[in-house]
């Protein structure tokens, strides 16, 4: 790793050999027990770093340089890489990209979870590798010319947008969207808000779509100030944004960025989109999406992920099913036509409102749904709810709580589906229920995210 025989300080350049990736998409490369993570690198990479931050036993670095690429590196489609925070992988060819995700799934299961014997099968890969979210949340900063920026952050720093179009996550018509709402902050002089000074009007733009109805919502978020302007925006977006049906100011009055749970109201159109989701062929099922309201991000894909959790749950259509974490109940509806009854579990009172009209809708009658903490309507509606033979959990990154995992425990159904967005409190997740007497039988990761370090996952418990 270097001439010198002690270990490297900060600022150092030195040359490292990567070996591999580890999660969040950084290199790895390791010599004389010391471990360097440094971004932007792949494996089989020679590379010139500089180290920013040394530990005992490990450091992170930057890339100065690549010496020699490895096999598996390419030249990133997007020109704002590796500038912007979003894609983190677009340097490295997708079917290794993709091997190393399935890679870091065993091996958080093995080292957190201490299951190290655990199929892990081949992942799935993605249908689309650009193109495919149906939802963009952009950040708007004056730029150092003062200019509206409209884009992502820049990479480490929270203050600094980088400028984006066209972004190539996003749809043609996502792209418009965030191209529209610029000319319309352009024309009218709309402030972008400045985060470091606290000042300014317009703080992000939303870009909901439902990519399989056409159906396109804008969320436009400014601080407190005056809204005619943003009225103004029912006179621009229509014309310009194909499959436009609503828009809607929401108001942040608060340092923090968010887009979420902010007073709101429609400028335009209605606050809602419809997606399709179908797991069975030629019986698919239409979702009507809120605003603020959790979906999966890769509408294409969806279909796809409930399936394959169709497969873990085993379902006949004999079995109560238990949708828990459910959010507007998509996969509960989806797969209501294969359950004899289906229980959704959900927090969010506004997302089981949702859950509740999407049953309806698709005339699943054997759907119910109950609003609150899943430990709390477990616990309060013990003996009074059918006890069931499956359970899906689709919990946050965060993963379940010890007291959530102890109350699907009690439950006790005899399959447990898990599907995971985070393979470190999965594998934390998996250990628990192995532990309670749960069997893990394979998972199969799925790729919901080309270009990120991101990966979901499909598991299969059993009762043991």
């Amino acid at each position: 790793m270097s001439a010198r025989a002690d270990r490297p300080r900060r600022g150092d350049e030195i040359e490292v050999d990567v070996a591999d990736l580890a999660f969040g998409g950084r290199g790895v490369s390791r010599a004389d027990g010391f471990v360097v993570f440094t971004p932007d690198t792949a494996p089989g990479d020679r590379a010139r770093v500089r180290l920013r931050k040394v530990r005992r036993r490990f450091g992170e670095a930057d890339l100065v340089e690549v010496l020699s690429p490895g096999p598996g590196r390419v030249m990133p489609a997007c020109p704002f890489v590796p500038d912007c925070g979003g894609c983190r992988l677009q340097h490295i060819a997708y079917e290794e990209a993709l091997e190393s995700k399935r890679q870091q799934v065993a091996e958080h299961l093995a080292r957190i979870g201490g299951l190290a014997d655990v199929e892990v099968r081949e992942a799935d890969p993605a249908l689309e590798r650009f193109g495919y979210r149906n939802k963009m949340e952009y950040s708007a900063a004056p730029g150092p010319d003062g200019a509206l920026h409209l884009g992502f952050h820049r990479r480490g720093r929270w203050d600094e947008v980088v400028d984006i179009d066209p972004c190539m996550l996003a749809s043609a018509a996502g792209n418009a969207a965030r191209e529209a709402v610029r000319a319309w902050a352009v024309e009218h002089a709309v402030a972008p808000y400045d985060q470091r000074a606290q000042e300014g009007f317009l703080r992000h733009v939303v870009v909901r779509e439902g990519v399989l109805t056409g159906q396109v919502l804008v969320t436009v978020v400014t601080a407190p100030g005056p809204s005619d302007v943003v009225d103004l925006l029912a006179e621009r977006l229509p014309g310009a944004v194909p499959g436009l049906v609503g828009i809607v100011h929401a108001v942040n009055d608060r340092p923090s960025e968010v887009t979420g749970g902010l007073p709101s109201r429609t400028v335009w159109g209605r606050d809602w989109i419809e997606e399709s989701v179908e797991v069975e062929p030629g019986r698919p099922v239409t979702l009507r999406l809120s605003a603020g309201s959790f979906f999966q991000t890769n509408s294409r894909m969806t279909g796809h992920l409930y399936r394959r959790a169709a497969e873990a749950a085993g379902l006949t259509g004999g079995e109560v099913l238990y949708d828990l974490f459910a959010g507007v109940g998509s996969i509960g509806v989806a797969l209501g036509a294969l359950s004899k009854q289906v229980v959704a579990i959900e927090l969010l009172p506004e997302a089981v409102e949702d859950a509740r009209g999407n049953a309806e809708r698709n005339g699943i009658a054997n759907h119910t749904a109950l609003a609150g903490d899943v430990r709390v309507v477990l616990r309060e509606n013990r003996g009074q709810l059918p006890a069931p033979d499956v359970a899906i959990v689709d919990p946050p990154r965060a993963g379940l709580s010890g007291g959530a995992c102890r109350r699907i425990l009690e439950l006790a159904p005899r399959t447990l589906v898990y599907v995971s967005c985070q393979p470190a409190t999965f594998a934390d997740n998996a250990r628990r229920f192995v532990d309670g007497g749960y069997r893990l039988e394979w998972v199969r990761p799925v790729d919901m995210f080309p270009q990120t370090p991101h990966i979901e996952a499909v598991a299969r418990f059993t009762r043991a």
